[in-house]
């Protein structure tokens, strides 16, 4: 199905996940066409239909995905079968650590979507990765809490980045370029921040996402990049920085075993 993107790392330790691409959905134009979040101009039942044909490709049961209210912080929010996925999504926060059987989503539209799991507890976790919550600690943050969910060393843990914003387009400013040059100590900012072609700074958010990970103990060898720039490709993806709010938004999901 040409609506969900999925990591064939995580497929090979089993885990039922998926991120969404614009297509294949019932929204009209700007929303077009699997917009999956309500709160941005889009009509409310064809969001709940889009949410479920996306439920539906990934494995899990319409209604009861768990996500939060994001707020491009660091907090890290833990659920267990039997809690309410409606009262869970009224909390703050940024990442989702998730256990049996359950299904944890963050939404983008240029953010970094980050899922990781344990294979052995099938503990999972999914990570919305703007540049404040890198430079906040949020991926550091959820690795600490799903290994202390779990009970694993980070070094068992498998990860995959999704589409999101790419170095290409994702020029900022000398200030955040620096906060940015900050987030992972002892690694050099040259290695993810580069000059662009007006002369700004721009940003490879995965390069620093993996040194993030790596610095947490997650191995590079199993953490996964699935390819693909937000703002680049308009026929797959919504992207904020291109459209502004007459974007949609993407989900990325993966379920606990």
């Amino acid at each position: 199905m040409h609506s969900v993107l999925r990591a064939p790392l995580l497929t090979e330790h089993g885990f039922e996940h998926g991120f969404s691409t614009r297509l294949g959905g019932v929204s009209a134009p700007p929303f077009d066409s699997l917009n999956l979040a309500l709160g941005v101009g889009d009509d409310p039942g064809l969001v709940a239909e889009n949410q479920r044909r996306f439920a539906l490709a990934v494995g899990y049961v319409p209604g009861a995905l768990f996500s939060l209210q994001q707020v491009h912080g660091e907090l890290v929010q833990r659920v267990s079968p039997g809690a309410d996925p409606g009262a869970v999504a009224q909390l703050q926060g940024d990442a989702l650590v998730g256990q049996g059987g359950v299904a944890v989503g963050v939404r983008t539209a240029d953010c970094v979507p980050l899922l990781i799991a344990d294979p052995e507890t099938r503990c999972v976790a999914a990570v919305h990765a703007g540049w404040r919550g890198v430079c906040a600690g949020v991926v550091t943050q959820a690795v600490r809490a799903l290994c202390e969910a779990s009970a694993a060393p980070a070094a068992r843990l498998v990860a995959a980045v999704f589409p999101h914003i790419r170095g290409c387009c994702f020029e900022v400013g000398s200030d955040v370029a620096l906060q940015l040059s900050a987030a992972v100590p002892g690694v050099s900012c040259v290695s993810f921040v580069s000059e662009g072609p007006r002369g700004r700074p721009h940003v490879a958010l995965e390069l620093l996402l993996r040194a993030q990970l790596s610095a947490a103990g997650v191995a590079a060898e199993r953490t996964a990049d699935v390819p693909g720039c937000t703002c680049c490709d308009a026929q797959r993806f919504f992207s904020f920085r291109r459209d502004g709010r007459a974007s949609g938004r993407h989900l990325a999901v993966i379920v606990a075993g």
